[in-house]
């Protein structure tokens, strides 16, 4: 519906792309990677029809938004998010986070605070770390991130292929919980990305988030699939509730990584408890 500068490369602005749709409190949603602002169709209806103003926003490099060189690191990320705040002018937001987006929102709250948070939601966080170490040996190190990025250069579409299989666990749930339909068009988002940025972010996952998330003074949910392939449960979303144990968590019995597709009903469902009542 809109675009925000955010910046400048060259002789081109950078804007992001946002949807600002209904009224009431806000909910700023922050979609995972590869994929962008679109991908959150199964929460943005109930948002809605439960009476929220619903923000949904492109990162730089992804959908519509536009795709510098540069920026793709979490301090870059995080202040994107701001400007966003600060030109739309929300408070008493709700700031949710899905897969890389829950690193932007930790790192939002770690460089600019809560002020205008009400709460905060991480969907498969990626916080506290996803750092390979002797507390989450379920993680990637330097090697694992070379080598996606190598995969990626080689043949981007082979390789988005083999992740969207592993994203939604199609050998489980395709045809049950998620249609073939389903799986082309977010195929079809994550081609449309930018080759720069999908290449770029997976440097992303080797930040540390420990002290962004001791800033988090706000009621927060997080939710995490008990067969989410890509970020473990027990290296990320039991460990995000350990360094955030006033959280709510819930864990999403079979879930996938995208499990806010393949079991929107719950993911809703719990999305929609924590809004009306977070304490």
């Amino acid at each position: 519906m809109g675009t925000i500068t955010v910046g400048k490369e060259n002789s081109a602005a950078i804007d992001l792309y946002y949807d600002d749709q209904g009224s009431g409190r806000p909910v700023v949603l922050l979609a995972g990677w590869p994929f962008d602002a679109r991908s959150w169709e199964p929460q943005l209806h109930p948002l809605l029809d439960a009476g929220y103003r619903v923000v949904s926003v492109d990162r730089r490099g992804f959908g519509r938004s536009s795709a510098p060189s540069g920026g793709y690191d979490f301090d870059t990320l995080s202040a994107d998010v701001d400007v966003v705040f600060r030109t739309l002018d929300l408070s008493d937001a709700t700031l949710v986070g899905f897969s890389l987006g829950t690193g932007e929102v930790a790192r939002y709250i770690g460089r600019f605070g809560t002020e205008r948070l009400a709460s905060a939601v991480f969907l498969e966080s990626l916080t506290p770390s996803f750092a390979k170490s002797d507390d989450n040996p379920n993680g990637v190190d330097e090697a694992g991130v070379e080598g996606v990025q190598q995969a990626i250069l080689d043949d981007r579409f082979a390789w988005l292929t083999v992740m969207m299989g592993n994203f939604l666990n199609l050998d489980e749930y395709q045809g049950s919980r998620v249609s073939e339909d389903t799986v082309r068009a977010m195929w079809a988002a994550g081609a449309d990305a930018s080759p720069t940025a999908t290449w770029a972010c997976p440097r992303t996952w080797l930040e540390d988030f420990h002290a962004d998330l001791e800033r988090v003074d706000v009621p927060a949910l997080i939710m995490h699939g008990t067969a989410d392939r890509i970020l473990s449960i027990d290296g990320q979303g039991r460990r995000a509730h350990e360094a955030l144990p006033a959280a709510r968590y819930i864990e999403i019995e079979g879930g996938p990584h995208i499990n806010p597709v393949t079991h929107s009903a719950e993911v809703n469902r719990e999305l929609l408890r924590f809004l009306a009542d977070p304490s």
